[in-house]
Formats: C-alpha cells, sequence, structure tokens
C-alpha cells in the first residue's frame, strides 16, 4: 500500500502518531479526507484531530466547545482516530512545539509528525521554537495550490535543513478551506451530523 507514493521516511519508532492541528471552524469533509489519505499513504498507528484554543490570534473563531462538538461528530466512526482538546486548557497560546513536546510525553515510543498545508510552508520559519520543532518532529505536507514542495523547500534557506523531516503527500485536491463553507453555507463542504448540528446551534448566520 505505502510505495504508491514517494516517500522519504525512516520512523524513528515502530509507530506513528499524527497530529492535525487547526481551528475546524468548522471542520469540512476535506479535513476528513486529509486523514483518510494519511492512512492509506503511511504506516499510522493514530490520528489525532487537534483544534487551536479561542486564545489563538484568528477572528471569528466560534467557541472550543460547538468546534469540539462539531469534530467529534464528523468523527466518530472513524477508526483510530480521537479528538483532543489539549490546548483549551492553556491559559494562553503556547504554540505547536509547547503541545507536540507534550504528545510526545502521552506516547513516548511513537514518532510524532504534524499534519500542515503547503500554503503554510512560507510562514514555518517564523513559528514559536521553528528550529527546534523542526528538528525534533516530522511534518507531513498536503499540497495545495499546486505548489512544487520537493522544490521549494530544497530551496529554502532555513527548509533545506530539515528536508529529511518532511514527508510529501501529493494527490489532494478538496478544497479545505473553512472559509468558503462560512461565505456560501453550501452543506455539501461538510458531513450532514456537523451541518445539522450547525443548523440546530443557528451557528455561523450572524
Amino acid at each position: 500500500m505505502y510505495d504508491k507514493i514517494e516517500i522519504r521516511i525512516r520512523l524513528r519508532s515502530d509507530t506513528m502518531v499524527v497530529i492535525f492541528g487547526g481551528a475546524f471552524n468548522p471542520p469540512t469533509l476535506a479535513h476528513k479526507v486529509i486523514c483518510e489519505h494519511i492512512f492509506k499513504s503511511i504506516p499510522v498507528n493514530e490520528f489525532i484531530y487537534l483544534p487551536v484554543s479561542n486564545l489563538y490570534t484568528k477572528r471569528s473563531l466560534l467557541s472550543n466547545y460547538h468546534r469540539l462538538q462539531m469534530l467529534k461528530l464528523m468523527t466518530h466512526n472513524m477508526k483510530n482516530v480521537e479528538v483532543s482538546s489539549m490546548e483549551f486548557d492553556d491559559s494562553d497560546y503556547l504554540g505547536t512545539y509547547q503541545t507536540l513536546l507534550r504528545f510526545q510525553e502521552k506516547y513516548p515510543c511513537d514518532e510524532i509528525a504534524f499534519v500542515i498545508g503547503a500554503d503554510n510552508l512560507e510562514k514555518l520559519p517564523k513559528w514559536i521554537n521553528a528550529r527546534s520543532l523542526l528538528s525534533e518532529f516530522r511534518f507531513i505536507v498536503i499540497n495545495r495550490q499546486n505548489i512544487d514542495i520537493d522544490s521549494y523547500i530544497e530551496n529554502h534557506p532555513f527548509l533545506h535543513e530539515f528536508y529529511a523531516n518532511f514527508i510529501i503527500l501529493p494527490h489532494f485536491n478538496m478544497d479545505m478551506s473553512s472559509t468558503t463553507f462560512r461565505t456560501t453555507f453550501d452543506p455539501s463542504y461538510v458531513s450532514k451530523e456537523v451541518y445539522d448540528y450547525i443548523i440546530q446551534n443557528q451557528l455561523y448566520r450572524g
């Protein structure tokens, strides 16, 4: 199964736990398909959705409670998938590095990988503790906006140092932007359970 795509991966342990962080405002079907795509492409032991806290600087972020409930509805029948509220209990936004350190403590025998879209590569060097983050953890990069990920990383003055820690997954063309749903309110962007929850709780409508 895993030879269908070219991935540079030498696991430091026998198993990998994948963390997918984001606002999930709301969680879309594309967020679900990314998880399925990763399971088909890489030997993963567990996949964890990690919604960011309201302390994160994004504006118009729905409450922690509603985003958590929608993620639970979306993932309720997905095997080896869970939703973590770890960042909800923090008194301040600590950044991805501190969060992944805590996951590493929780899963000491597993390798930890973090999912990002290719459009976030430009911002990655400016993340809190970027050098430690990139040297200690793996990054699974989902192609978006037809970016040549390999070339971008190889030619970047900072990212190329950590080239071996990137796992690149091509062949993903879905729009995973929650903004598109909030703008169009098109139910085809989210699962039925999530859409029904949004309607029942009158979310994103004023």
